[in-house]
């Protein structure tokens, strides 16, 4: 399976959004990673549907969102109106999961959860053959720029072990201390979507950034 690059604008300079997305388009991102945060659930606060919106118009690629909120249900609709093709939410704040995901189906999104590194991957066992994806947390939702944690590669393992013992070849997405250093060790444990922010944005050239992380990865691929 191909892996896909997903920069999270969260690192990008918001005063110049338009030009984040381009550049990383220009270095071959898959698509855009929009993190939202609602102050309650993580303690920081990002955007909403509005930004989405705006992004969307200047996207190319499509637009993966992940709701770090309280009351993802509510909002939903919202951000998939707004253009999210992507929609992940947190399954510890959800006590229908299922519904939940059903729900964002509905509304013609791929939909995923999300779970905290202190998350066990058994909470997934029993919506695990009806997910389009699974976004495994590898920090401490809330802010960009932190360290990896290193357990969350047998973390990517187990989720992919219980993904395919329910029959579902839903791609695991992982998000947070991404690089080019850990790259290819993600994607052997089973990753095959990358969201990296600091490593994109936080570089000099984010299109060269975003196609040094591919070419570490692919490292595994070629194998």
């Amino acid at each position: 399976m191909k892996v896909l690059i997903a920069p999270s604008i969260l690192s990008a300079d918001f005063a110049a959004l338009g030009k984040a997305v381009a550049d990383a388009e220009a270095g071959g991102a898959d698509l855009i990673h929009v993190d939202v945060m609602d102050g309650h659930f993580v303690p920081n606060l990002t955007m909403g549907p509005p930004v989405v919106r705006a992004l969307k118009k200047v996207a190319t690629v499509p637009l993966d969102v992940h709701l770090m909120i309280e009351a993802p249900d509510r909002y939903a609709e919202a951000f998939v109106s707004a253009g999210a093709a992507m929609l992940s939410v947190h399954v510890e704040v959800l006590p229908h999961l299922h519904r939940s995901i059903q729900y964002i189906k509905s509304l013609g999104a791929r939909a995923g959860v999300a779970i905290n590194p202190s998350t066990p991957v058994s909470s997934l066992e029993e919506i695990a053959g009806d997910l389009d994806h699974v976004l495994v947390m590898s920090v401490n939702p809330g802010f960009s720029g932190q360290t990896f944690i290193p357990r969350s590669e047998s973390k990517i393992q187990a989720v992919r072990a219980l993904l395919d013992a329910a029959g579902n070849p839903a791609p695991i997405e992982v998000d947070g201390g991404v690089d080019a250093s850990n790259a290819a060790r993600l994607v052997a444990a089973g990753a095959t979507i990358l969201v990296a922010g600091n490593a994109i944005f936080g570089s000099a050239d984010p299109a060269a950034a975003t196609r040094a992380l591919r070419a570490a990865a692919s490292g595994i691929l070629a194998r």
